[in-house]
């Protein structure tokens, strides 16, 4: 890994005679002036980039593509024949004011190795003129392809496009190009998950089915052997699902369900290889170190669990996360505390698993491939702040940089143990050969075969897929066992048989895939193993068997109502539990919290101050007024809101977890209007108390940016916004006038960095 020079002879010279504080700050800026010189600004050729790169012993970086033959590049996806599928975002900040980023410049192309030397040879444009794409999915015999605001599923003839169909004319209608839908991961259970979303997709012969589902994240998101989806935001390392994804997402009363946007990895240091001022935020106070490095992530994306073959075994349940602000990719080593519970910590304590002292590497996308190897999708861009966030101090660092141009790079590269050249694997044809690849150590490869089943409808794999649900290779049983579903050929002697396995994974596959199988006919079967004493007290199968107590109750409310019982007698102290429990019961909260405390009047327990919180919750809601007379009242504030602040603090303005805190009854919205104005034009930083609970990281981001640098932004637009909020829910305060923004914005001219809550509270205009 790259190491800082050594002070030298000439070094020494300068320091004797010195106090020793002095000699401190003379060699820190001894420091920051060879971190200085390590760090290239100029536009590098792929192999000049590809020379300032280093990576973790053991291991090397391949060039598999790079421009002209890839441009911009943000997702990419590959076919049955290795071939990847690349979307390229062009439009995406061609400079400081984003001007043109509106133009139709987006394209999915394809590329191939003609001569399967591991390098790409040759480009094919699929789809063009499209705006600011950022997902993409191959279906069938389709594509999949996220185009704010639009979810369009293509056809594919001859690798052109063909038919044309609107998925989800709301795929990402809110937000803006930094927190709009994407991933579009192709998950165990046969649905179609985002990040930054709360909705799942399934193609269902000619329909596609929508469901809600939890909110997850900002940009990228990946799956375990498990099935168990993992994601992050710019702040946070990882963030992750103890339990499928499928489950718990059904009481809107419930903000928060246990078990889900748990923080897996917390540690958020990063180890850049050079200095890094151009950062958003690095004029704060500790968003720099002494050697101006990043010092935790500002720009996390892309989680990446390893599923792959070709690393060593210790690599295996890694996670790997992009930080293209520090133009790196870390390593964490991932551990299963319990059967559910994942946890995770940094793979070294003072590097990082790939680094580059290149400030255009911007790795912002990381795929598993099918030869096993990992894929970095390297954008290659100076700017990668999008507009709508975009401090005075970084505009400034981009143009003493000249890092706006260019504007055609993009790389695509591939991390394998050194010395070794994985071949591109073409996935069988034939569907028998398609069940026994089930088995691979490449987790891609299963995933895809168990996809390629699924679409193809080949029921007359059935009986094979039976058969391996016998194997002694567990993820073969887990992959036969979801294919059946998505074949519609999932019974229940089978789902029974996984139930009452001594192996917890398939047990938790037979919990997860219930609510997808019951039936008249076979609720009798799974209710006489769900409510079983040996069910019950099965730890791990608790919070599952919550979660599965309204399917039940669809057939059997006896059943349901014991279940739950059982649950609260055996379990109340348990969050994940309770939480579970509580998911089902959506408009029975206030009477279910009255036969929880008669039978334990214990408050302090778990179940009974989570339906405290739900209960106050949706009485203030009923007493709140209506938001759409808010929204009659202030249109271009609601507008505002839903583009800007909606994916961070939710809809309903009661925040979301690990994001950001609730402005629904918030003292900071409906207090000194002076103070809401300087928090949203300058942005805000570290903890925070919202009704005197304290928010801090990683309940939320704890960094808010601010928008007095757009020029997006009127101050009238500003005023709408702000009277929108004040006016929302319980808030009920006076609107916000513009000469009250352009006052406060003239107060704290040529300020541009955020506030601190102490800053707020001292200073003359705001405290």
């Amino acid at each position: 890994m790259s190491r800082m020079h050594q002070p030298g002879p000439f070094y020494l010279k300068m320091v004797r005679g010195l106090t020793l504080k002095k000699t401190f700050l003379f060699l820190s800026l001894v420091a920051i002036c060879l971190c200085f010189s390590q760090c290239k600004t100029d536009p590098m050729s792929a192999e000049a980039s590809l020379d300032n790169m280093t990576v973790e012993e053991g291991f090397e970086v391949k060039l598999i593509a790079s421009e002209p033959l890839i441009s911009a590049p943000v997702a990419l996806t590959f076919d049955n024949q290795s071939r990847i599928w690349a979307l390229e975002m062009n439009g995406y900040m061609p400079d400081t004011l984003g001007t043109g980023e509106d133009k139709p410049s987006g394209k999915v192309v394809i590329l191939e190795d003609e001569d399967q030397d591991g390098v790409m040879d040759t480009r094919k444009v699929f789809l063009d003129s499209l705006r600011l794409p950022r997902a993409l999915c191959l279906v069938e015999d389709g594509l999949l392809v996220g185009e704010p605001p639009y979810l369009w599923y293509y056809e594919i003839k001859n690798d052109k496009p063909g038919k044309r169909v609107l998925v989800d004319s709301l795929y990402a209608d809110e937000g803006n190009v930094e927190h709009q839908p994407n991933g579009l991961l192709r998950a165990m259970d046969n649905w179609i998950y985002n990040a930054k979303s709360a909705k799942r997709y399934k193609k269902d012969g000619d329909r596609w089915i929508i469901e809600q589902t939890h909110f997850r994240g900002q940009w990228g998101i990946s799956q375990d052997n498990y099935g168990r989806l993992y994601y992050n935001h710019n702040s946070a390392n990882v963030i992750g699902d103890y339990f499928a994804p499928g489950l718990g997402a059904t009481n809107k009363n419930q903000r928060e369900v246990a078990g889900y946007n748990m923080s897996i990895v917390p540690d958020n240091r990063v180890y850049p290889a050079h200095a890094t001022p151009g950062v958003n935020r690095g004029y704060l106070p500790g968003v720099l170190d002494t050697t101006q490095r990043l010092v935790n992530f500002t720009a996390a994306c892309a989680p990446l669990i390893y599923r792959g073959n070709y690393f060593p075994a210790a690599y295996r349940f890694s996670s790997f996360v992009a930080e293209p602000a520090g133009n790196l990719v870390k390593r964490n080593v991932m551990t299963l505390d319990s059967g559910y519970e994942a946890k995770g910590v940094q793979a070294y304590p003072d590097k990082e698993f790939i680094s580059s002292v290149d400030e255009r590497f911007r790795p912002v996308n990381l795929h598993d491939g099918p030869d096993g190897a990992l894929y970095v999708v390297d954008m290659y861009r100076g700017i990668i702040q999008h507009k709508t966030y975009l401090t005075p101090y970084l505009k400034q660092e981009i143009k003493k940089r000249n890092l706006t141009l260019p504007l055609v790079c993009g790389r695509i590269y591939k991390v394998v143990p050194k010395g070794k050249n994985p071949d591109f694997r073409k996935m069988p044809e034939d569907p028998q050969a398609l069940v026994r690849v089930l088995a691979d150590r490449n987790g891609w490869v299963r995933d895809r075969a168990q996809q390629m089943l699924v679409d193809r409808k080949s029921k007359d794999v059935v009986p094979a897929l039976k058969q391996a649900l016998r194997s002694n290779n567990i993820n073969a049983r887990m992959h036969a066992f979801w294919t059946l579903e998505g074949l519609h050929a999932l019974e229940a002697p089978e789902v029974l048989t996984f139930l009452r396995s001594a192996h917890w994974p398939l047990r938790m596959q037979a919990l997860s895939v219930i609510p997808s199988v019951i039936n008249k006919v076979s609720a009798a079967d799974y209710v006489k193993v769900l409510r079983s004493p040996a069910m019950l007290q099965d730890k791990l199968a608790a919070p599952y068997l919550g979660f599965l107590a309204k399917t039940i109750g669809n057939y059997d409310p006896a059943a349901a109502d014991f279940m739950r019982n059982q649950l609260i007698k055996q379990y109340a102290a348990d969050k994940f539990v309770a939480d579970a429990v509580i998911s089902n019961m959506e408009g029975k909260e206030e009477a279910f919290q009255k036969q929880v405390l008669n039978q334990f009047p214990d408050t302090s327990l778990i179940i009974n101050k989570q339906l405290k919180t739900i209960v106050t919750n949706k009485f203030n809601a009923l007493n709140s007024d209506d938001p759409k007379e808010t929204e009659r009242k202030f249109p271009r504030g609601a507008a505002l809101f839903r583009t800007n602040c909606q994916t961070c603090h939710g809809a309903d303005l009661n925040g979301i977890k690990s994001l950001a805190p609730p402005l629904n009854k918030s003292e900071w919205v409906t207090g000194k209007k002076e103070r809401l104005i300087a928090i949203v034009l300058y942005g805000l930083t570290g903890p925070i108390e919202v009704n005197k609970h304290l928010y801090t990281k990683p309940e939320i981001m704890a960094d808010m940016p601010g928008i007095a640098g757009s020029n997006e932004f009127s101050d009238e637009d500003i005023s709408q916004l702000l009277s929108y909020i004040r006016d929302y829910g319980r808030n009920k305060a006076d609107k916000v006038k513009q000469p009250e923004v352009t006052a406060v914005r003239e107060q704290f001219k040529g300020r541009d960095k955020a506030f601190t809550i102490e800053e707020l509270l001292s200073h003359p205009v705001t405290k």
